[in-house]
């Protein structure tokens, strides 16, 4: 594993608890340090964390999109041999692994592009994966895959399912080859805002509800944080993403500590792009983006309730306004 950011670190933990061995390496030797006394087998340098893989070697990549991914791709691609895999775990944009994935294939090298959802709880309740790439290194390391993946669990089967097969009820599914899994990533993203964004401005109507500009027939005091709870319970819109709302509603009704400054990560643009590209309608989608544009201008409640689910799913810190 290259990266011990937040995910990388808890996903070689899911996978040392699992009975996997994993060589890890990141710039601050803390980090590293950590995790060898949990188990791991430490490495100083991309050298280093290359030497130790026992052939046909995997190394996962988690660091930043962009330039950092590249660096390390490249890096990596130059140190490695034909019939190793390096695996882009970020959220990087799928023509990036298209073309990688050609560029190291040049020397035999596998390159997959693995979608991974699942943020900072990820360690307890597993990550969601979406993978893309060549299929016959996706299943030699299906075994890190099943790890790291939430498995069936307490959900009821979607019926009919039984009839399907394949590991989408694991939690992990092959989406087809290179960049397919982080379009599918991608596009989950974008619905994420949607969904974020449905949520914070509903919520925003309810803190506004006592507004003196309503006749006083129709003002009503709303406890926000008892209706995202009752809403948890068999209502329609229940979600992951509400019930850690009604954990930040619960320790704050205000939220207070939020100022409503809503960063994009960068595949909600993404998403309306493709979208562009294939002529297909995202009105939600990309109002939802825009609405982000918004927030760093001016802060509504419901920019905050945006900010508070990215802090609890992601441990997403709010950037100071121009930063």
């Amino acid at each position: 594993m290259v990266g011990l950011g937040r995910m990388g670190g808890n996903m070689v933990r899911r996978l040392l608890r699992g009975g996997q061995q994993c060589v890890v390496y990141t710039r601050n030797p803390a980090s590293v340090r950590q995790l060898v006394s949990e188990g791991a087998t430490g490495a100083n340098s991309l050298e280093d964390l290359v030497g130790k893989l026992s052939k046909p070697r995997a190394a996962w990549v988690m660091v930043p999109a962009g330039d950092p991914t590249e660096q390390m791709v490249t890096t990596l691609a130059r140190l490695m041999e034909a019939g190793d895999t390096i695996i882009d775990g970020g959220n990087s944009f799928y023509k990036d692994d298209v073309r990688r994935s050609k560029t190291v294939g040049q020397k035999g090298v596998h390159y997959l592009d693995v979608g991974t959802s699942g943020g900072i709880w990820g360690l307890e309740r597993g990550y969601c994966m979406m993978i893309g790439g060549q299929q016959d290194a996706v299943r030699r390391l299906d075994p890190i895959f099943k790890t790291l993946a939430p498995g069936r669990g307490d959900i009821p089967r979607t019926p009919g399912r039984e009839k399907l097969g394949g590991s989408a009820e694991e939690g992990y599914l092959y989406c087809g080859p290179s960049g397919s899994g982080h379009f599918v990533k991608m596009v989950h993203n974008g619905i994420e805002y949607g969904l974020m964004q449905a949520y914070a401005e509903g919520f925003d109507i309810f803190r506004n509800a006592n507004s003196e500009e309503l006749d006083k027939d129709y003002r009503y005091n709303l406890n926000v944080a008892d209706i995202a709870e009752v809403w948890r319970r068999g209502s329609v819109v229940a979600s992951w993403l509400l019930d850690l709302t009604a954990m930040a509603l619960a320790e704050d009704p205000t939220l207070a500590q939020y100022t409503g400054y809503v960063h994009d990560s960068g595949e909600g643009r993404w998403t309306i792009m493709a979208a562009i590209e294939e002529a297909v309608p995202a009105d939600v989608l990309s109002a939802s983006l825009y609405a982000r544009f918004r927030s760093r201008q001016e802060h509504t409640f419901g920019d905050k309730l945006l900010s508070a689910m990215r802090q609890k799913f992601g441990g997403h810190i709010e950037q100071a306004a121009g930063g």
